[in-house]
């Protein structure tokens, strides 16, 4: 039966949106003064917030004029002191794309308190585009933009024009996203499909075809290994051979390249909007920006950009101040002509691309204000906020969505403040309860129930061993293990790797129990940053355990490169990779919010959390755990204390008895350790 609609008023959504987001905002921004205020650099950066001794490598402008700064570490300092990092690689960092940062000159040592000061006034705030090994790539904002995002500034304006749209505005489409009107009967799922790949499964066949027969809304819900972008490839294809057009979009810049490359070599007219800066290498050549210079219809752009480089150099031939001022008449005149043109051509190639590519913020770009797409189509929609999924959604008459909601929603800054919540509390027309932690994803599940969204089934990465756990307590034991995975071990890798205790167990758990692997907290200088640092955990005889644990996988012929160390706590990270990167180069090593949507052949997860108090903090969190043990291929080797774990959320306790019950369980000594 379905469920009871609930019906949200859309000014009140809007309301409570507008107030939720202005309470994120005030705590990035709490946040980021007082981690400034109160610790130092080398405090930040121990801490994976900060990223030191960097100076600037390049820089460049590209559509719509924001400039995009790459740092790369100072040459000084690259490949000094043995950290374990690789010459001119920065080190372990929790600095992600999409995070708001300050660039700033780094105080000397001696600073004062006010010179620090000043040197943080002068700095620019912007926007990750880019996070790799050697360098980092900043969109600084704009002197318009003071400091607030264009991202935030798209969401604000979003969210207002939904508080004042009146009821005879509400299109059919929105009625049933916010359970005014329910969706329409879903047609013949019966109907004959000539696949484009042939591979695909059956639930990949049926979440299509549901999502093609669907009027207004479809959820495909992917969980970890299903090929969920696999499907979305065939869905996009198969909509253009119903001559639909479409717009894609992802709340990041890697969600929504991954689905380029994949399209691109189906010869399909495509257009991927955003900052080259910004996008992977493989698909800059289907970026506006490289195609506005590139394309038939940007042969008239260029000769006037010719012909502005030209007056540009001539003005700084001439002395005379008349011929200057004429000169400068005639490049405003340029100028207008060039973004007359400019976007005339964006409009030949947008109009000609019967696929738009952009981020969910990039959809609200001025390139995209005249165009109409049949439908929209959101890959990653678990990890976007509501508000982003209405920036392109607005215009739309149909929407799939794609993700899964049992893995880590969006992070949230403002979500236990008590301030946030009396202030919101106070807003009139504010919904009780609701939170930006609940995407559009979960709230139409809600709403609708299952019949809104087709679960795709068989998972492609893990050893049925390790995918059973998560099978059973969170997808309704639906998953299947692929013929080709569900017995794969890492003696089968296609290189030579010895028979050994640990190459042969798809699931080992090290259980520390007994006090002798204690956790401790960060330290007392980086503690005084409140916020995410006085959370890091740290445990030292964890490390010193996976450390062990890597080297009896080297010995055994396991590629570094095949091995994944990830944890809950930056603390526990940076401690890790102190030791860890320069032994065994190409090991990765990560953060497991991180980790989310990757994958490795061995995984091994470090819990860290062993107290006297039996307490976890964020541990007991099961969506975080499912990304911890859904990420390795063959071979998942988690270590922590059962006593302590065992006392966490029902979810934790469950998953430790299951350990117990069905891994290969050892119990490690100190002793042993010590030895080495």
């Amino acid at each position: 039966m379905p469920p009871k609609l609930t019906p949200i008023s859309i000014p009140d959504f809007a309301t409570t949106q507008l107030a939720l987001l202005d309470s994120e905002l005030q705590s990035e921004l709490e946040e980021t003064h007082l981690l400034l205020s109160n610790s130092t650099p080398t405090a930040l950066a121990r801490a994976g917030l900060a990223i030191t001794n960097l100076t600037l490598s390049s820089l460049r402008t590209g559509l719509g004029g924001k400039i995009v700064v790459e740092l790369g570490l100072d040459s000084a300092v690259s490949g000094k002191g043995g950290s374990g990092k690789d010459e001119g690689e920065l080190g372990e960092h929790g600095i992600r794309t999409g995070d708001i940062v300050l660039v700033s000159e780094q105080p000397a040592g001696s600073a004062k308190k006010r010179e620090v000061k000043d040197l943080e006034a002068k700095g620019s705030r912007g926007v990750v585009t880019r996070a790799q090994k050697t360098g980092v790539w900043v969109a600084l904002d704009n002197e318009e933009d003071d400091g607030v995002t264009g991202s935030k500034r798209l969401m604000n304006q979003t969210m207002t024009r939904m508080q004042k749209m009146k009821e005879d505005e509400y299109s059919s489409f929105l009625r049933t996203l916010f359970g005014l009107s329910s969706p329409s009967p879903v047609g013949d799922l019966d109907e004959k499909i000539e696949w484009i790949d042939p591979s695909l499964n059956d639930s990949q066949k049926d979440a299509i075809k549901f999502a093609l027969a669907s009027r207004e809304a479809a959820l495909i819900h992917g969980p970890p290994g299903t090929g969920k972008t696999h499907t979305l490839i065939e869905l996009i294809l198969q909509m253009l051979k119903q001559s639909l057009r479409v717009l894609v979009c992802g709340p990041s810049n890697i969600s929504v390249d991954n689905i380029v490359e994949r399209l691109a070599p189906h010869k399909i007219p495509i257009v991927r909007l955003g900052h080259p800066a910004r996008l992977l290498p493989s698909v800059v050549n289907h970026s506006l920006d490289v195609l506005t210079q590139t394309s038939d219809a940007a042969a008239i752009v260029k000769d006037v950009r010719k012909e502005m480089d030209m007056k540009q150099a001539s003005i700084r031939k001439t002395k005379s101040g008349r011929e200057r001022k004429a000169i400068y008449g005639d490049l405003k005149e340029l100028r207008k002509e060039f973004r007359e043109r400019e976007k005339k051509c964006i409009g030949t190639l947008i109009g000609g691309s019967k696929v738009v590519l952009a981020t969910l913020h990039g959809a609200g770009g001025f390139q995209l204000k005249d165009s109409a797409f049949d439908v929209v189509i959101i890959d990653e929609a678990s990890q976007a906020l509501e508000a982003q999924c209405w920036v392109p959604l607005l215009r739309a008459s149909k929407v799939v969505l794609a993700g899964d909601h049992l893995q880590l929603p969006p992070t949230i800054k403002s979500l236990n403040s008590k301030t946030t919540k009396a202030k919101i509390k106070d807003t009139e027309g504010v919904i009780k309860g609701m939170t930006l932690e609940t995407t559009l994803f979960d709230r139409l599940l809600k709403l609708h129930g299952p019949d809104i969204k087709r679960m795709l089934t068989t998972q492609y990465r893990m050893h049925e061993k390790i995918m059973r756990f998560p099978s059973d307590q969170l997808y309704e034991s639906k998953l299947i293990a692929a013929e080709a995975v569900k017995a794969r071990l890492l003696k089968d890798l296609p290189y030579e790797v010895e028979e050994t205790e640990d190459t042969i167990e798809p699931l080992i758990f090290f259980d520390t129990q007994g006090g002798d692997f204690p956790e401790k907290s960060e330290d007392e200088e980086v503690k005084a940053g409140k916020g995410m640092m006085s959370e890091s955990k740290s445990n030292e005889m964890e490390a010193a355990l996976v450390k062990q644990h890597v080297q009896n996988l080297v010995n055994a012929g396991v590629k570094p490169e095949d091995i994944a160390v990830i944890t809950p706590y930056n603390a526990q990270l940076a401690l890790m990779s102190r030791s860890m990167k320069e032994a065994f180069p190409g090991i990765e090593l990560g953060s497991v919010d991180g980790f989310q949507g990757r994958e490795k052949e061995a995984v091994i997860v470090s819990l860290v959390r062993s107290n006297s108090e039996k307490e976890v903090g964020f541990l007991g969190e099961k969506r975080r755990l499912n990304v911890a043990m859904t990420r390795p291929k063959r071979s998942l080797t988690v270590i922590g204390d059962s006593e302590t774990l065992h006392r966490g959320s029902k979810f934790l306790k469950s998953w430790v008895e299951f350990l117990e019950e069905n891994s290969d369980l050892r119990y490690p000594s100190v002793a042993s350790l010590n030895a080495q």
